[in-house]
């Protein structure tokens, strides 16, 4: 008995271990396929990658290949799958236009380049020889890839594309169909992308000035319909990933694209001024659920923020309470953006006992009043100088009896019966109006304006900057609105 118990307890722990092994390593073996929409030209380095996740984390990946206005076009009929990884991000600009596409990453840079045959055994040595009659030119149609598109553009430019056009022998609808002309010897001429050279060592490109600038960004999206976001995120880090997918692109010949270290849960360090918390803790949540990472978050009087970066502490990611606190920490963080407007009100308790009606009443003798620590939070530097502005400050500062780094706290105070009035943001009263009066402040001077900024030493910057179009997004916006901010961020559409 004894031996068939431990055999049972050794079976149970062995059938444990091996559920819990996966989950152990980070696999995420009970995920569906992934379904890609890609470009023909990306094939090698994709299947390539794909490959790899598949074997680190147990995900298979599919793919539809075609050319990117192609699969473009099919999306708009039917936009099923998971990405769209198109040859230039051109098309993902046109998906997200058409609310095919929600995130995009970017992974990695080409160049088109004029090929023929190793050797150039037809002589051509720029666009003008492409004229020559009986050569043969092979090139991708313009509406359905990437590279016909801008390379039509590029020559456009040059004044060179009806010429071009003209003498075109064989149009394809991929990328990989011109290089496969050239390879067998059907076409004499045709504009691939450089990294397909690694690919077709028969071919070699000719130099053409009015190409050089002719590149494309390779980009990837998620479909607006994906069913599984977090996976398809963590696969579209992974595919621009500096050390995973990114390699095997520069591998291939590709340009790098500037990705983030590959983590398979990253965490984002955001700091930001305590106002703010209700604006943005439910954006910030979601943004977690929908990429599969980590936010952590500071929240604090800006005043005593700036004094944890000053001491070292830096976030990937600082949203401030006012303009005046991101001044101070510029060398720090990438150019600001201004999001929303926050507006300074007294709050009193509901009847308004003291009868204040506009800010030069706080001076009322034994009035108990409530302010920002001057300090410690942008609350408090701005209502300093707002008083000083009008002429009040002296007279109105010897009835202040609390201090405090939140206009939250003061709020609690007031609504305690230990203060007469306070002066916070509009925001902080949202949640009191069933107890509070709100009284506006009309003197010039009484608002803060609030911008973020990403860190130049964030160690997630491609993830840190997504976090920042959550907070651009409509959906942020209308929760700002909600508890009286004012939105001074991007509106689609102008």
């Amino acid at each position: 008995m004894w031996v068939l118990f431990l055999g049972s307890a050794v079976a149970l722990v062995t059938l444990l271990a091996m559920l819990l092994w996966p989950a152990r390593r980070g696999d995420d073996r009970t995920s569906k396929p992934l379904f890609i929409h890609c470009a023909a030209g990306l094939r090698v380095p994709a299947e390539a990658v794909a490959r790899e996740y598949a074997k680190a984390y147990g995900v298979p990946v599919e793919f539809n290949f075609g050319a990117s206005q192609t699969l473009l076009a099919n999306l708009a009929v039917s936009p099923r799958g998971d990405l769209y990884l198109p040859g230039d991000q051109s098309y993902i600009g046109l998906a997200r236009s058409k609310g095919l596409v929600d995130e995009a990453v970017p992974v990695a840079q080409m160049q088109a380049v004029l090929a023929v045959r190793k050797g150039n055994p037809k002589a051509v040595h720029g666009i003008a020889d492409l004229s020559r009659p009986g050569l043969g030119l092979s090139q991708a149609n313009p509406e359905a890839a990437a590279i016909g598109k801008l390379v039509q553009e590029a020559l456009e430019k040059s004044g060179q594309w009806a010429s071009v056009r003209l003498h075109t022998t064989v149009s394809r609808t991929t990328v990989q169909d011109v290089a496969n002309d050239l390879k067998l010897g059907t076409a004499a001429a045709g504009f691939i992308w450089d990294a397909m050279l690694r690919q077709y060592p028969e071919l070699e490109a000719v130099p053409t000035p009015e190409l050089s600038r002719t590149s494309a960004q390779i980009t990837v999206g998620v479909l607006h319909g994906c069913t599984q976001p977090a996976a398809a995120l963590k696969f579209a880090r992974y595919l621009a990933a500096q050390d995973q997918g990114q390699r095997v692109f520069v591998q291939e010949g590709y340009q790098a694209g500037g990705g983030d270290v590959w983590a398979p849960e990253p965490e984002l360090r955001l700091m930001a001024g305590a106002m703010l918390r209700p604006a943005i803790e439910q954006t910030v949540t979601d943004f977690e659920l929908r990429e599969g990472v980590r936010v952590t978050r500071v929240y604090n009087g800006c005043g005593i923020l700036l004094a944890q970066m000053r001491a070292g502490t830096l976030p990937d990611a600082y949203f401030s309470c006012d303009r005046s606190f991101m001044a101070q920490v510029t060398d720090l963080y990438l150019d600001p953006e201004d999001l929303s407007l926050n507006t300074m009100v007294i709050l009193v308790p509901k009847g308004n006992p003291h009868a204040i009606r506009e800010l030069k009443d706080l001076a009322k003798p034994g009035l108990q009043l409530g302010v920002g620590h001057e300090k410690q939070s942008a609350l408090g530097a701005l209502t300093r100088r707002l008083l000083e502005t009008n002429g009040l400050y002296e007279a109105i500062h010897q009835n202040v009896k609390t201090e405090s780094a939140t206009g939250d706290f003061l709020v609690n105070q007031l609504r305690a019966g230990s203060l007469d009035a306070v002066i916070v943001y509009v925001s902080n009263a949202s949640a009191s109006r069933e107890a509070l009066d709100v009284i506006p402040i009309t003197v010039p001077g009484g608002f803060a304006i609030q911008p973020m900024a990403l860190g130049k030493q964030a160690r997630y910057p491609q993830l840190a900057a997504r976090l920042l179009e959550a907070f651009r997004s409509p959906k942020s916006r209308q929760r700002f609105e909600a508890l009286g901010f004012q939105w001074k961020g991007p509106v689609p559409g102008q």
